[in-house]
């Protein structure tokens, strides 16, 4: 094939780009240079210009010495197994330096008859190709395993130290062949060394104290890798653009819009107004504004803050601390939404009608100045006319709630802003119960911790109206970004929430009819048809044990550019928008929104557009690392509070049931823990998967899944976040009348009895 070369004999920049992009091959210097027939002298240039175009940002150095595109995978690389779920086996790059670029995800084509061969954490020469829109990896080698660390605490036992991973999941300990320092009850970040069976710890890091306040959500951070320091230089860049003038835009200053957030919250992204509408054409209706920080104004694509927001891809939220995804000065300052300051917004403009659904929408850049940042409980508050949770904002003492409630103007004032909000949110709201979209009441554990970090309680967060209110204004306008951006047949990041597989649903029905509930597998799937069900559950014993497992059958949303619409909220059009500051997927919406709508600056640019895939593939990976990171946190904390309650009797509830034990959670608290089979006494019992239940051999006790019943708290881990429980009595005794009667128990709870069936279930994996 003919190649063009410049006037000086050398390739252009595209046209290396497009040869190495298309090469078969992997491509280095002697391949370009032989595939545009270049001179001797002409590779000496060739060299010069392709270390200008790796310091540029656009080739990357392979194996071999041979290049590929920045942002792209060389043709011949090594690639680490992420994911193996049975059908399918992902892998990622070991080495990825593409900064600002998310790390790909590869579909690894195994050769036939060796589908199970590759294990979560294998390593592996691979030969790449792009196909379609995604990446396939054709394994040429298993290597040997690299290096791998292992967080952990550092004891001692019989005069030698020893390492005790914090991973839950890991049950080895592993002895320290190089301590560095390190001394028992130190938290440390330690490299394997060794071969199997004799494998050693040698401490590479020093983290501190495990058990101090902020360690908990330090061991997440270290664990999962999540970049919690900013450089000098990013520092400084944000400082920069936090001072930038913020142009001509649409002023709602003189709009009382309020932010309502929890009372802790670390930055305000999202605040409201709303109003009856005037329009004729409207009657009944009202008009509404959703302001949403205007990260994209601050954050531009290419800049050193954008390239760290999409490596971070979101905010991680810890009891003590947040990660953010943005420099302070942005995500606590500048960006967000605080009471009495100008501060740059994207403007959602909503018309609803009064039946709830959306009529109109359209987006500015606004200027907006916040009238109040109101806690939830605040704002229930002064709609149910009731004293203010928090006080007034000046209150200098608590509130006395038993005090006759007497309103001051600047609540007053408050309610009368939110008055407005309120009905049209019960528009929104009954909009939303007609389109019934999946509704789980899984409650969120809120961890409450002193000036020092210490924890003062653990309970479920309440849930009321006031969230609701908000949770549906945001959806209004994630609805109005989607819709707006396809109106111009622009790019959109959706938030795509699929239907159950076929699979999940079979299960089921299965685990179901264990229970007499008859679940049609023919029937049109929609998120009613689980609501249903847990109406026909009522309030039984069993309701919190099928509603996770109906939170088990649904899949995992993610961002792509790809509409497959949102099952679970009976939406066809789904984006995220109203949390830029702390979710990449919004800013990429937001700048679609810039560039669609020629809204000013900071708009998705081309090369944006064309990795929404990839973009969309990285954050969701990044999401579920920070989900995890969180609830791993979350466990710890609620150990570390219940180890000063270790010996006393709690009321729990089984979650899972194994042929080594049963898990079980504490009631109202969370909290799982095992208590092992070999605890139940010296009574065989027999593991019945198809009815998830142990079963003693000669007493037929039985130990089912969803079973309430005192367990005594045998051992708690802060550092793993494990629990171990174990029977009051040393023996079987839950549903006894004496049980019965250490729970207070005025009478039997409605149970859905549970039959065996022959045969097993499809087993839905370790429930924990």
């Amino acid at each position: 094939m003919a190649r063009t070369k410049t006037r000086a004999g050398l390739p252009t920049r595209q046209q290396i780009l497009d040869f190495i992009t298309s090469s078969d091959t992997p491509a280095g210097k002697r391949e370009i240079a032989k595939a545009f027939g270049l001179s001797a002298q002409d590779k000496i240039a060739l060299k010069a210009l392709l270390k200008d175009m790796a310091d540029e940002g656009l080739i990357d150095g392979g194996p071999g010495r041979a290049f590929h595109k920045m942002g792209g995978v060389p043709k011949v690389t090594v690639l680490r197994v992420v994911d193996n779920d049975g059908d399918t086996v992902w892998a990622v790059p070991e080495r990825w330096e593409a900064e600002g670029i998310p790390v790909p995800r590869l579909r690894v084509r195994e050769p036939r008859g060796k589908r199970a061969a590759l294990a979560v954490g294998d390593r592996i020469l691979a030969r790449t190709e792009e196909a379609g829109s995604g990446l396939i990896a054709h394994p040429m080698k298993k290597l040997a395993s690299g290096q791998e660390q292992v967080l952990g605490v550092v004891r001692e036992e019989e005069g030698r130290l020893y390492l005790h991973p914090v991973d839950k999941r890991e049950r080895t300990v592993y002895p320290i062949s190089e301590r560095n320092g390190a001394e028992p009850g130190d938290l440390v970040l330690a490299n394997k060394a060794g071969k199997p069976p004799r494998i050693f710890a040698h401490v590479a890091e020093i983290l501190g104290d495990p058990f101090a306040p902020r360690s908990f959500s330090l061991i997440a951070i270290h664990k999962h890798g999540i970049p919690n320091v900013f450089s000098d230089e990013l520092l400084a860049e944000a400082e920069r653009v936090s001072k930038q003038p913020l142009g001509e835009r649409e002023d709602l200053t003189h709009l009382p819009i309020v932010a309502i957030d929890p009372a802790d919250a670390r930055d305000h992204d999202d605040a409201v107004w709303a109003t009856p509408d005037d329009d004729p054409k409207n009657e009944g209706g009202w008009k509404a504004v959703v302001a949403i920080a205007d990260v994209s104004f601050y954050v531009r694509p290419g800049s050193a803050i954008d390239r760290e927001a999409r490596k971070r891809g979101n905010s991680v939220y810890f009891p003590d601390r947040v990660v953010p995804m943005l420099p302070e000065i942005l995500s606590a300052e500048v960006c967000s939404l605080k009471q009495g300051a100008d501060r740059a917004a994207m403007a959602c403009h909503l018309q609803v009608s009064k039946d709830g659904t959306l009529k109109s929408w359209r987006f500015t850049r606004a200027l907006v100045r916040i009238a109040a940042n109101i806690p939830y409980e605040n704002a229930q508050a002064l709609i149910d006319k009731r004293p203010l949770p928090y006080g007034a904002a000046d209150a200098a003492e608590p509130v006395d709630a038993d005090a006759p409630y007497s309103p001051s103007p600047e609540e007053t004032q408050l309610r009368d802003i939110l008055a407005p909000l309120w009905d049209c949110w019960n528009a929104l709201y009954r909009a939303r119960q007609k389109r019934e979209p999946l509704d789980l009441d899984l409650p969120e554990r809120r961890i409450v911790l002193d000036e020092k970090g210490r924890i003062m309680s653990v309970a479920p967060r309440e849930r009321l109206d006031a969230h609701k209110l908000i949770e549906d204004y945001m959806i209004a306008a994630n609805v109005a970004a989607a819709k707006a951006l396809e109106a111009k047949k622009a790019p959109v990041m959706y938030r795509d929430h699929e239907p159950p597989t076929r699979e999940k649903l079979t299960a089921l029905k299965d685990y179901l009819a264990t229970f007499d509930l008859e679940f049609a597998l023919g029937q049109v799937i929609r998120p009613a048809t689980f609501n249903r069900i847990l109406e026909r559950v009522g309030e039984s014993d069993a309701r919190d044990e099928i509603m996770q497992q109906v939170l088990r059958t649904q899949t995992q949303a993610y961002y792509g550019p790809d509409n497959t619409g949102h099952f679970g909220l009976g939406l066809g059009s789904y984006a995220h928008f109203t949390s830029p500051i702390r979710r990449y997927a919004d800013l990429v919406v937001h700048r679609a929104l810039v560039d669609a709508y020629r809204l000013g600056q900071g708009g998705l640019t081309a090369e944006e557009a064309g990795s929404m895939d990839r973009i969309g593939e990285s954050i969701s990976q990044l999401e579920r690392r920070a989900m995890e990171a969180e609830r791993e946190t979350v466990d710890r904390y609620v150990a570390a509070y219940l180890s000063e309650h270790v010996g006393s009797v709690m009321d729990a509830r089984i979650t899972g049931v194994q042929s080594f034990g049963f898990f079980a959670t504490i009631e109202g608290i969370g909290g799982d823990g095992l208590v092992p089979v070999r605890d139940l006494g010296s009574e065989y019992f027999r593991y019945d998967e198809a009815s998830q239940q142990l079963i003693g051999e000669h007493s037929g006790e039985a130990f089912k899944l969803g079973q309430r019943l005192q367990l005594r708290l045998a051992e708690a881990s802060p550092v793993s976040g494990a629990l171990r429980f174990e029977l009051p009595d040393g023996k079987g005794s839950a549903g006894s009348p004496a049980s019965e009667a250490r729970r207070g128990k005025s009478g039997p709870p409605r149970v859905l009895k549970r039959r065996g069936r022959p045969g097993n279930i499809r087993h839905q994996g370790k429930r924990r």
